[in-house]
């Protein structure tokens, strides 16, 4: 039994986990190039014996290669080029240094799926051009290109220009060689017809309405003559481009209402850098409402509502046909405005079983209208277990006077219909249940007086008896003859009985 115990108890799984630990890092090591070593996040190379002379790539059925965010490779001499598919499985790396190596040459696309990449070191490699299209995809905070034999040519002048961009204190100090073998310093560097590119967009109002086209034109120029492209993004409507060296042209058809505030682009690229000309595009279209619920109850209880259009609506609501004037205690409030679209609710303030009913929200702008309707419940009406009663009031708040709402005010008092006062019918019910609970109050009281005073005369050493020794028989012979008894009214000496 204690054998058994030893071989499967706590210290069995400290033993099992401690091989299970060496397995992984064996597993690691091994699925390493030789000359690297390799965590689960991490691949450095840094001996130059024997060295590597291809970029590291783990084993199949190894770590993950996707977890890998740290790549660093030193003192390979005979490491000179990245081809397109060596770093493409390394899609979470951020950090990526070659330094003291023997690097020559980078591919266009070596670097297309590595969008996470943040920092680059390529320090005093062999490198003599690099062109800018192997960056300009990512969104680098540091490209450290010092110690490198560049080629002074129009293929680097974008390094000058991404440092004259900066205007960083840290600026590099890179240097290339001209064509007598002579380091100028980059900062320097006049290439004659090599200059940025510009792009310039003509565009007409691009204020439309929904379902209508447009056609955008543009024009590139620059030298070296750059590549026109045109950057839609997301645009949900149909398009189509036309493109003629340095001049192009965007048609875009049955224009959508999502696509209202895109940006719309027009890019010239050449060596030295890009250039590029925007516009938003406004579609104009008739409201929507998206999104009608139930009330919910949180701090208040809001119908809860979503509605597009551009030019912005305007809300109104009815209750039972009538319409609802806003006031303090029920308003419009919008909480989230995206663009085109609007997320709010009607705001109500501790509603009763008079509230009960029938909303419609209506929206509507020059464009057009759109109306939903709900049927909110909020409390049974007294006296009923399940609130279940058609016959609600047709107007469920006084006229507190309008108020505007967050979105625009959307009373419309030419078509107003007046609302029917309760004020009246309600305070009148609250002051007859107020008299009746005082006047209930005061009886009880009286009651509880007189039963007080019987239960204490009774308990009297006189009692009634006393009563009837009083001196002036006239006022209460009455209540004399009605409480006395005949023997003490015949009692003698008594005025009661000379009266007899």
């Amino acid at each position: 039994m204690s054998s058994w115990i030893r071989w499967h108890g706590p210290a069995m799984a400290r033993l099992w986990g401690f091989c299970w630990l060496v397995v992984g890092f064996w597993r690691a090591a091994f699925a390493c190039p030789t000359s690297c070593k390799c965590s689960a996040s991490r691949i450095w190379c840094s001996d130059p014996s024997p060295g590597i002379v291809a970029f590291p790539r783990l084993e199949p059925n190894s770590v993950d290669p996707e977890n890998i965010t740290e790549i660093f490779i030193a003192n390979q001499k005979r490491l000179e080029i990245i081809n397109e598919d060596d770093v493409e499985a390394y899609v979470g790396l951020r950090n990526l240094t070659i330094v003291d190596s023997g690097l020559k040459f980078v591919a266009h696309k070596a670097f297309l799926k590595n969008s996470n990449l943040q920092h680059i070191n390529f320090t005093r490699n062999k490198l003599t051009s690099l062109s800018r299209k192997h960056f300009r995809h990512l969104d680098l905070s540091e490209l450290i290109l010092v110690g490198n034999p560049f080629t002074c040519s129009c293929d680097i002048m974008w390094i000058k220009t991404l440092q004259e961009a900066k205007s960083s204190p840290d600026t590099q100090d890179l240097y290339c060689l001209n064509e007598s073998s002579k380091n100028i310093p980059l900062a320097n560097l006049q290439i004659p017809n090599c200059g940025l590119p510009s792009a310039n967009l003509a565009a007409p109002n691009l204020t439309v309405e929904e379902g209508k086209s447009i056609t955008l034109s543009c024009s590139v120029a620059g030298d070296p003559v750059p590549n026109m492209y045109w950057d839609v993004g997301n645009l949900v409507s149909k398009h189509m481009n036309e493109t003629s060296h340095t001049q192009g042209s965007l048609r875009i058809t049955n224009i959508s209402s999502d696509d209202s505030g895109k940006q719309i682009s027009c890019v010239a690229e050449n060596l030295v850098g890009e250039d590029q000309d925007s516009v938003n595009l406004t579609v104009h279209f008739a409201p929507t409402i998206t999104f009608l619920e139930s009330p919910t109850s949180d701090h208040h209880w809001c119908i809860p509502f979503t509605v597009k259009g551009n030019p912005k609506p305007a809300l109104q609501w009815f209750y039972n046909g009538a319409i609802l004037n806003e006031s303090k205690y029920i308003c419009t409030k919008i909480h989230v405005t995206n663009h085109t679209e609007y997320h709010g609710c009607l705001q109500l303030d501790n509603p009763t079983h008079m509230n009960n009913g029938d909303y419609t929200l209506i929206a509507k702008n020059e464009y057009g209208k759109d109306e939903k309707q709900i049927s909110a419940h909020f409390m049974g009406w007294p006296g009923i277990d399940d609130g279940a009663n058609p016959n609600y009031p047709d107007v469920i708040y006084e006229d507190y006077g309008t108020a505007a709402n967050d979105i625009g005010d959307t009373t419309n008092r030419s078509n107003e219909i007046p609302s029917t006062d309760v004020t009246d019918k309600t305070g009148r019910e609250h002051l007859s249940v107020y008299a009746v609970v005082v006047i209930a109050s005061v009886v009880g009281f009286c009651l509880l007086v007189m039963l007080f005073l019987l239960k204490l005369a009774r308990h009297s050493k006189f009692g009634m008896k006393e009563v009837c020794r009083v001196r002036r028989p006239q006022y209460l012979m009455l209540f004399a003859l009605q409480n006395c008894s005949f023997s003490t009214l015949k009692r003698p000496g008594s005025r009661m009985a000379g009266l007899l």
